[in-house]
């Protein structure tokens, strides 16, 4: 990767971050009125629709206070932040402790999940606000919320069951989210004890759900680790995987740059680039079969938004911690996909959901699963990685 285009990636991603994206949200989403964000708009930030999704509500809190905490402490984004876990505390939450997904704009309880997954964005934003306030109470909203978490993916039976006892399964989604929500708490609580969480997430990625016999992460395995071949047996989500990979290299580098973990999020990436990047149109394709038979989800070769996030993170992070040229030649082909299809150069912001080839499925900008959380982090992180790599740290 060359100095001249490294400071031209750089200048993509911050200003990406701090003039367009993060701006965006601020102008479109927030509720004065009755707290928190609102975020289905259109394409031009015009409101399609009021209700509050818990997912995007905790994850633009945690962006919001680790800007704050990373880049600049920024009287506007620390005070966003505490008017979005103020709605959080407020209205998020049922009498058992688990979190709502979904609310009205006022903050009445629309849904509720089976999974604990809101609760993992909650861990987070409450881990953020705590760093960035150094108020006890929002650690111990994070601890608690994490206790629950674990005590959910440990014992199924807590939540509605995915599976019969017909074929008990399991999914790759509980150790990856695990992963990233530890390292989050353990950085922002100081709190070294997160650690062994990380440890056995990674080690349950590589031994049930990485399977050298297809050269492919499974999206689900049995209970006991097993090959279903049946429909979710053979899935397979290059993005999810990938994801993982950046989350497992991202430990190596905290742990001055491991080498067995070094080659276990490579080996993640390098078996799902291969899987997952569109060979005739580029990008990366949402599912997979990992026998090459046609899936039942009938979205699988769209291209989300999401996936090609965590792609251009996964990349930056294996060329800077192995050097392998392949990785930069990756993340070029990756970085000029996306930023030829995804941006919106009229209204700012990015499209979420691109048919195979490029073309807009629909305009929307925002609703309960797009808001700002992929796009500003994927530009935050790889801003911050590639001036790591220039100044050679």
């Amino acid at each position: 990767m060359k100095p001249g285009s490294i400071d031209e990636y750089i200048k993509i991603y911050r200003d990406g971050l701090m003039n367009d994206t993060i701006p965006f949200w601020i102008r479109h989403s927030i509720d004065t009125e009755h707290g928190g964000f609102m975020f289905s708009v259109d394409r031009d930030g015009t409101r399609l629709d009021t209700d509050k999704g818990m997912w995007q509500t905790c994850r633009f809190t945690w962006m919001l206070a680790t800007l704050y905490n990373q880049v600049e402490q920024k009287k506007e984004w620390l005070d966003l932040a505490l008017h979005g876990i103020d709605f959080i505390s407020k209205h998020g939450f049922d009498d058992d402790g688990r979190m709502f997904f979904h609310l009205t704009r006022d903050g009445k309880p629309i849904r509720k999940r089976r999974y604990v997954y809101t609760e993992t964005f909650g861990a987070i934003a409450f881990a953020a606000v705590y760093k960035a306030t150094g108020e006890k109470k929002y650690a111990d909203k994070a601890r608690e919320l994490f206790d629950l978490i674990i005590r959910h993916f440990n014992d199924p039976s807590l939540s509605a069951p995915k599976f019969t006892d017909t074929r008990p399964m399991k999914g790759m989604v509980n150790p990856m989210v695990s992963i990233v929500t530890a390292q989050e708490l353990r950085k922002n609580l100081e709190d070294e004890g997160y650690t062994e969480y990380i440890s056995h997430s990674i080690a349950e990625i590589h031994a049930d759900f990485m399977r050298p016999e297809f050269n492919a992460v499974l999206e689900n395995v049995g209970t006991d680790g097993r090959f279903h071949d049946h429909f979710d047996g053979r899935m397979l989500c290059p993005g999810h995987s990938i994801e993982s990979a950046w989350f497992i290299l991202n430990e190596a580098k905290q742990r001055g740059n491991d080498p067995e973990l070094v080659n276990i999020g490579a080996t993640i990436l390098d078996w799902m680039w291969e899987i997952g990047w569109d060979k005739e149109y580029g990008g990366i394709l949402y599912f997979r079969d990992v026998k090459g038979l046609p899936v039942q989800e009938y979205w699988h070769d769209m291209k989300f938004w999401w996936p090609q996030n965590e792609t251009i993170i996964a990349t930056l992070l294996a060329y800077q911690l192995t050097g392998d040229p392949k990785y930069a030649t990756w993340h070029k082909m990756i970085h000029d996909w996306v930023y030829k299809y995804f941006p919106d150069p009229e209204y700012g912001e990015w499209y979420g959901y691109l048919h195979r080839d490029g073309r807009i499925s629909v305009p929307l900008k925002g609703n309960l699963w797009k808001g700002p959380f992929h796009i500003p982090r994927m530009q935050m992180m790889a801003w911050q990685i590639l001036e790591e790599i220039k100044s050679g740290n």
